[in-house]
């Protein structure tokens, strides 16, 4: 079977930059795929390219062996795409709104009642089926994002910072379906925040001043973030002492009367841990991020680095 997706010494400028140069990296297998990297490296333009958005300078993207520029009508059947503001109508209905997604793809007309429903029932919206887009919270429309791009069932779904301005509760629904989605679908997610990356990917890519200074898997990588730590502020914090009780948590420092930085071992569950503590004992939670200085290290750290 051909490889998933394939890019090969991909290289674009805009004017006389380059955006991004001689990328090269191959997916085979479903999962979800972290392209992690500061604002400004080269994700989105990599992701344009890959999805048929923006015409490459150099190089070459293969869907399932289709060259994306040679066939892109062949390739794009494969490809499902969350644009970082996601692609919504907020006159229309989520029905209609999912119907109109089903015939762009140019979907059977009698297969596209049925995948509306499958859609809407897998990213938890089926119950809101009538209501206009316009009023639903910004967790429900990245959720009708979310089930624009795979309406059609493609093999690569592609999100462009899916959780960027979620609340933490809106966070965790939104990070537990994209884990769904990547049991059956390649998943390929792009974040400048760690943490994010972190908790929901098995491999991670890194692109820094459009080059890749990282491609290897999430526990190669876990080696340039160690320790782990978090900031988060709360409107009525817990003393320190109440804090080390979370599973997980092994080392609290209060930067000031409400934000904390919070050290905690390796443990895919410590946000939603935290999360529930705060509902538990009120503690108001209001953000939680991983340390900006420690995200910084790691870039500097990786982008110096001889690849």
């Amino acid at each position: 079977m051909p490889t998933i997706l394939k890019v090969e010494r991909l290289s674009h400028k805009y004017s006389s930059n380059w955006a991004i140069h001689d990328i090269n990296f191959e997916i085979g297998q479903h999962g979800a795929v972290g392209l992690l990297g500061s604002n400004g490296a080269g994700k989105s333009t990599t992701m344009n390219i890959m999805c048929g958005v923006l015409n490459q300078t150099e190089g070459h993207v293969y869907i399932q062996g289709v060259d994306i520029r040679k066939e892109p009508e062949l390739a794009k059947r494969e490809i499902g795409f969350l644009p970082q503001n996601p692609p919504l109508y907020t006159d229309l209905t989520i029905d209609e709104y999912l119907t109109y997604c089903a015939e762009l793809r140019l979907m059977a007309k009698d297969k596209i009642k049925g995948a509306v429903e499958e859609a809407k029932e897998r990213c938890g919206i089926a119950h809101f089926s009538t209501r206009l887009i316009r009023n639903l919270s910004g967790g429900y429309r990245q959720r009708v994002g979310i089930a624009q791009a795979i309406i059609h069932k493609p093999t690569l779904v592609v999100m462009d910072e899916p959780t960027n301005g979620l609340d933490p509760n809106q966070l965790i629904e939104v990070r537990k379906l994209i884990k769904e989605i990547a049991r059956d679908h390649v998943v390929l997610i792009s974040s400048h925040i760690l943490s994010e990356i972190h908790l929901v990917c098995k491999d991670v890519i890194m692109i820094e001043a459009g080059r890749i200074v990282f491609s290897d898997s999430m526990n190669a990588f876990n080696d340039y973030i160690q320790p782990h730590s978090l900031l988060i502020r709360m409107e009525n914090p817990p003393t320190a002492a109440e804090l080390l009780t979370v599973p997980g948590v092994t080392k609290v420092e209060f930067l000031t009367d409400r934000q904390v930085r919070v050290y905690f071992s390796s443990d895919e569950e410590i946000s939603e841990r935290l999360v529930a503590a705060s509902v538990q004992h009120g503690w108001r939670l209001r953000e939680i991020s991983l340390d900006k200085g420690l995200l910084d290290d790691v870039f500097k750290q990786l982008s110096n680095q001889p690849h």
